[in-house]
């Protein structure tokens, strides 16, 4: 059966008045900013209370309550998820299942992710997690590729083959996105203000790119996949980052969660099906399913020159300044 749309339901408020919310069984935390790196109080504080409000990034008088009574996923996104270590054990205790996006890039040199902890740091994190949650769940993220005077190809696969040998044994899958610059002015204009000559990549250059990438993953038996990449490419698979295909694997002994996958296992058949419910409002080439994102514009503090979610450094400060971890909004 198609999505027809989140459950509705009822939430109470502090002060005592009902409201409507929606009810969402998967949660993306979040493409739109860093909740585990800076913002993981404020997230605990909403699964106690049982709901967040959330605002439209693209109209901000448009808000929505968000109850989280339904919520059997939550697929977290970070470069920096430490920070939310001693969160897990509330997901767990509340039979939340969870899993990780972790973007895990090398751009020190150019500076690229200002405020990211080191890469040193950042690879004993994500070891640290892995340690805790299991490998399937920890999904390595080199993204996006940029390419420039000093980034090249070779540049590239060089930082990629470090960290891969770095993190055998910890991730069964790599995710890579090619850097679609002139989609984002605002992206443009960080770049150009920190004086970063960035190219486009062509099909040729992804073309030779994924070949090499392919042929050394013959020595990691990595799972490699692009996000949100209209084009196939050797050797490398069309990703789902709401992934229901990795839910099944994970969270199969998950009744309700299998309900809403309409996922069935056929006594005379070895393959199971389930319904895949592509998430619209995604891009076209995005594979990801249906998930309610709960993060907000302009509030991640990493900074990274490239970010499309960000307009710039003094409209994330600006709004850093209205955070308060017990507001029902990550931006009050």
């Amino acid at each position: 059966m198609s999505f027809q749309g989140w459950e509705k339901t009822r939430i109470v408020r502090p002060n005592g008045n009902q409201t409507d919310a929606i009810a969402p069984v998967i949660i993306s935390a979040s493409r739109a900013t860093d909740i585990p790196a800076f913002f993981p109080l404020w997230f605990s504080n909403r699964l106690k209370a049982g709901y967040m409000l959330w605002t439209n990034p693209f109209n901000a008088k448009q808000v929505q309550y968000v109850s989280f009574q339904n919520t059997r996923v939550v697929v977290f996104w970070s470069k920096n998820p430490k920070p939310l270590f001693r969160y897990l054990p509330e997901l767990d205790e509340r039979g939340i299942n969870y899993y990780f996006q972790f973007t895990l890039n090398d751009y020190e040199k150019e500076g690229l992710e200002p405020n990211v902890p080191s890469l040193l740091q950042r690879v004993e994190t994500f070891k640290e997690l892995v340690e805790k949650v299991g490998e399937k769940r920890v999904i390595w993220r080199f993204d996006p590729l940029i390419l420039s005077d000093s980034l090249t190809i070779d540049v590239l696969i060089d930082r990629i083959s470090l960290l891969a040998n770095i993190l055998q044994g910890y991730t069964e899958k790599l995710v890579i996105s090619f850097a679609d610059i002139k989609q984002y002015k605002k992206v443009q204009n960080n770049l150009t203000r920190q004086q970063i000559n960035y190219k486009e990549f062509t099909l040729e250059l992804m073309t030779e790119f994924a070949e090499r990438l392919s042929q050394l993953n013959r020595e990691w038996g990595l799972k490699i996949a692009t996000c949100a990449e209209d084009v196939d490419l050797v050797g490398i698979d069309r990703n789902r980052c709401i992934d229901d295909n990795l839910m099944v694997d994970l969270f199969k002994s998950d009744d309700k969660l299998m309900g809403f996958l309409g996922y069935s296992s056929d006594l005379f058949s070895d393959v199971p099906t389930w319904t895949y419910n592509k998430d619209k409002g995604q891009r076209k080439a995005c594979g990801c399913i249906v998930s309610k994102d709960i993060g907000m514009y302009d509030t991640c503090n990493h900074l990274c020159a490239y970010c499309y979610a960000n307009m710039s450094s003094v409209a994330v400060q600006n709004n850093l300044r209205k955070h308060n971890p017990a507001s029902e909004t990550l931006i009050a």
